[in-house]
């Protein structure tokens, strides 16, 4: 098995994609309670997002919200549903979130798309990137091998696909964003300093490129931002919460074990610590397996991982055993 190591790479102290996808947590799970009172079939459509992850619970999750303990929720995307993708995607972002109301802080930890691991339930495919867990085993096997990787436990999935954020978009009737710089992608154009209006396709290709930014992924997860910001604003506002096809729009492109009282749950018992957000980051190093790049993370940045987690948690710290 050839082996090239090469030193990691300098990354920002802020990880931008864990805020794209906790925005996009907080989004549903916030719009979905403004809006318990207005519509009739919110019910009916939280029950389109609630999908049991199949994992065996390593905890009772639901009586850790009601008494307001630490809780963490894996949140993955995946490419699916949008730009003509419709296979069953790989998790591309992969973040462990943990809320804790009792020191009002949450922590967001991104995990390397490429990083290598056993998949616990998939031998056979293994080693193998985090990002195939979910294409293999589903939100069962993604939270399994999380859990067996860092030894900390996972309360929660939330899962959304692209095609769930451009089906937002146009029905809110697009974002306005000012591009931070000029390009163009898949026939759409975008010029530096100038404000657009963008329907969700158009939001989409503009998230989307890389290779023509100077900051390659770092500035493709910056214009993520900007979208989804774009979007969160339209998103609180009366005629959206209030707007039927936006919900479903939204829901019928996320899956996710939290019922709308664990929601509830969440959006009450723990915003005051949504608010002061910690992000930080896994680090790997790339190494080459018979020809197959990965992210391979050592026991000590494992261990690291791990014990931030579980101090998050207000949990022991484990020892992490070298792979």
């Amino acid at each position: 098995m050839e082996s090239h190591r090469k030193p990691p790479k300098k990354k920002k102290r802020h990880v931008v994609r864990n805020v794209i996808l906790a925005i996009i947590a907080v989004l549903v799970i916030l719009t979905g309670v403004f809006a318990a009172t207005a519509v009739h079939n919110l019910k009916s459509t939280t029950n389109n997002m609630y999908q049991k992850s199949g994992a065996t619970d390593s905890r009772n999750a639901s009586s850790i919200l009601k008494d307001k303990k630490p809780v963490s929720i894996l949140i993955m995307g995946t490419d699916t549903g949008a730009l003509g993708r419709h296979y069953k995607g790989r998790t591309d972002t992969m973040m462990i979130m943990t809320i804790n109301p009792k020191t009002n802080k949450t922590t967001l930890l991104s995990i390397p798309r490429d990083m290598e691991v056993n998949l616990p339930d998939f031998p056979q495919y293994s080693p193998a990137k985090i990002n195939s867990a979910y294409t293999y085993g589903g939100a069962k096997e993604a939270i399994n091998s999380v859990e067996s990787h860092f030894k900390i436990p996972i309360d929660y999935y939330f899962l959304i696909n692209m095609g769930g954020l451009e089906k937002a978009i146009n029905d809110v009737g697009g974002v306005t964003v000012t591009s931070p710089l000029t390009f163009s992608y898949l026939g759409a154009n975008f010029v530096k300093g100038q404000a657009q209006h963008m329907d969700g396709s158009t939001a989409l290709k503009f998230t989307r490129m890389r290779y023509q930014d100077p900051r390659g992924d770092y500035g493709r997860q910056e214009r993520q931002r900007l979208v989804i910001t774009a979007l969160l604003k339209k998103s609180v506002s009366p005629t959206t919460v209030l707007n039927k096809n936006f919900l479903n729009s939204v829901s019928s492109q996320v899956k996710t074990d939290l019922t709308l009282n664990d929601m509830k749950e969440l959006a009450f018992g723990y915003r005051k610590a949504t608010k002061n957000v910690k992000s930080t980051y896994v680090q790997g190093m790339n190494q080459n397996l018979d020809g197959v790049s990965f992210q391979v993370v050592s026991a000590q940045q494992r261990q690291k991982a791990s014990d931030l987690i579980r101090k998050s948690l207000g949990l022991k710290t484990v020892q992490i055993e070298q792979q």
